[in-house]
């Protein structure tokens, strides 16, 4: 796991260097060179990932799979109150670390979300909007080996979140610490089972729709807003009855590859 972030690290630092900048859109100048990465990753999510999601998905039971999803949660709850710490947003580490407390004492380390349970609210924050917040607001649209899309600002803040912040990098059971890490990767890539058909139906380009979902997504996140994207644009056809239902959170489409 450290090799691959350091790979990430070099990578990061390989692409400012030589630039890459092979497209003409303004808004994702690495374009070529990002959907290569982009096709690759669909193969592996198409061989490797989304059968073993589903598989996990058809076999675990529902009450076992809520609370492994409910642990990982807890895990990206713990991430969020040290960025809202690093941001200087108390009153949010307030209420994100109260939740990671009252969800890992009474919901039994997690398993049980009981903070949403009792009305409370999740909210999310990280490396590259703790970058953000101190000014990198813009950034190049950056799409990784096996992480999927990113910049180079969210990029650098997925190292340093998993590097310094993640509580699973911190357990010395090399063995153990890799079956979390290859379980939290099933669990995020089932709970995304259902969004991914939507990417299937952007016919016309869903490299663009991922992309536009992803950067809507992480400008939503730096201003706390809640956005949905209208993918009408992305189809090959559209029934004006079903427009309503072509409307979704970015967050989940965003976050598919």
């Amino acid at each position: 796991m450290y090799t691959y972030l350091k790979n990430i690290i070099s990578f990061l630092l390989l692409t400012l260097l030589i630039g890459c900048a092979t497209g003409t859109n303004p808004k994702d100048p690495y374009e070529n060179f990002n959907r290569g990465v982009y096709q690759f990753n669909d193969v592996i999510d198409a061989t490797i990932l989304k059968p073993v999601a589903s598989g996990y998905k058809s076999l675990a039971p529902e009450f076992a799979q809520k609370p492994v999803n409910n642990f990982f949660n807890n895990i990206r709850d713990f991430i969020t109150t040290v960025n809202d710490v690093l941001q200087f947003e108390f009153k949010n580490a307030f209420n994100d670390g109260g939740r990671v407390a009252l969800n890992s004492t009474v919901g039994l380390l997690g398993f049980v979300d009981v903070h949403s349970m009792s009305g409370g609210e999740r909210r999310k924050e990280d490396f590259g909007t703790t970058l953000a917040h101190y000014g990198w607001e813009n950034s190049n649209y950056l799409v990784l080996p096996l992480l999927g899309p990113s910049s180079l600002r969210d990029g650098t803040g997925i190292a340093i979140d998993a590097l310094f912040i993640d509580p699973l990098g911190y357990i010395n059971d090399i063995r153990f610490r890799n079956q979390l890490i290859v379980l939290k990767v099933i669990d995020s890539r089932a709970s995304l089972l259902d969004t991914s058909s939507i990417i299937d139906e952007a016919s016309l380009d869903p490299y663009a729709f991922q992309r536009d979902a992803y950067i809507q997504y992480r400008n939503s996140m730096i201003d706390d807003e809640d956005k949905l994207i209208e993918y009408n644009e992305y189809l090959d056809f559209v029934d004006s009855d079903e427009t309503p239902k072509n409307a979704t959170s970015v967050e989940k489409v965003s976050s598919v590859n």
